[in-house]
């Protein structure tokens, strides 16, 4: 199968039809280089802000009515586009009120598949910003989606940095990374934990990035990155574990071809065993203890 990780630019948008037009070109153009899996960035739907004017983009709570009011038109779109072009879409993250979660939004991604089906992951781990400026709360728990491409499992942005969260999707064949971060500090910090989550798990974990200026947002105002694709370094995989990655901050897509029976093969004749020597770390949780060498 093909995996294509973007490297998403967001726009201001002057209408409606501007916005499924750039969405249904870039999914066409991973179609037609063969894709069978797209992967968007974390809140790049923040873009959909801007069809309610600058000063409701540039507003922080604004910008979050702005896209969750319009989520299932964008997810119909989406929908159309993956049943047209025949593969799975990982859609960019949002920000969505629902009611089932409490009074204030969650961080959505939507996960949509050629036959119509659509999983939800919000994001369970909030960033500073998130949660002391923006308000976003955690939503829903982890979930492993069962798809024709096996077993998918997603991990948004900060998500990706902790272990534990890795570790409940160990059975996931491919974890997305969808991510926005304004420097490449914050890019090098999820990359080295999609890179750590694919060695854990010895499965193969796609990132996303938001790219380039937003200037009438202060959400996104400023974004680094680039897509990339990894896995462990071992049988089957590149020695460093990096299957696939772009060019910093230049827009586009990257994509890998890979065989799932690498990931099978390397959990069970790898020169390690990550995934299954796990449980052999029971109890180091907890601190160990002092000793003095003074």
């Amino acid at each position: 199968m093909i995996l294509a990780a973007a490297a998403y630019p967001p726009s201001f948008l002057p209408d409606w039809d501007s916005y499924a037009q750039k969405i249904t070109d870039w999914v066409a153009q991973a179609a037609t280089k063969g894709a069978d899996l797209c992967v968007f960035p974390e809140y790049g739907a923040l873009e959909v802000a801007t069809l309610d004017g600058e000063a409701t983009a540039r507003d922080l709570e604004g910008s979050i009515h702005a896209v969750s009011e319009r989520i299932d038109q964008i997810d119909a779109l989406h929908a159309d586009l993956a049943s047209r072009y025949r593969l799975h879409i990982l859609a960019a993250s949002a920000p969505v009120f629902d009611p089932e979660v409490g009074a204030r939004p969650v961080n959505r991604a939507r996960l949509f598949t050629p036959t119509g089906a659509m999983g939800v992951q919000d994001k369970q781990i909030m960033t500073q910003f998130e949660r002391d400026d923006w308000h976003i709360v955690p939503g829903g728990p982890l979930r492993l989606f069962d798809t024709a491409l096996g077993k998918i499992g997603v991990l948004i942005c900060y998500d990706c940095e902790f272990p534990l969260l890795g570790r409940a999707l160990a059975e996931a064949d491919l974890i997305l990374v969808p991510s926005v971060t304004e420097a490449l500090h914050g890019h090098s910090r999820v990359r080295i934990g999609a890179r750590a989550r694919a060695l854990e798990n010895q499965c193969v974990t796609v990132m996303a990035s938001l790219v380039g200026p937003a200037a009438w947002s202060e959400a996104i105002d400023i974004s680094t990155g680039r897509g990339g694709m990894f896995g462990p370094p071992d049988i089957g995989f590149p020695d460093n574990g990096v299957l696939a990655q772009g060019a910093i901050d230049h827009p586009g897509w990257t994509l890998v071809e890979i065989d799932r029976s690498t990931i099978a093969q390397v959990r069970a004749a790898g020169v390690v065993r990550n995934r299954a020597h796990w449980s052999e770390q029971k109890g180091r949780d907890t601190p160990a203890p002092m000793v003095a060498l003074r």
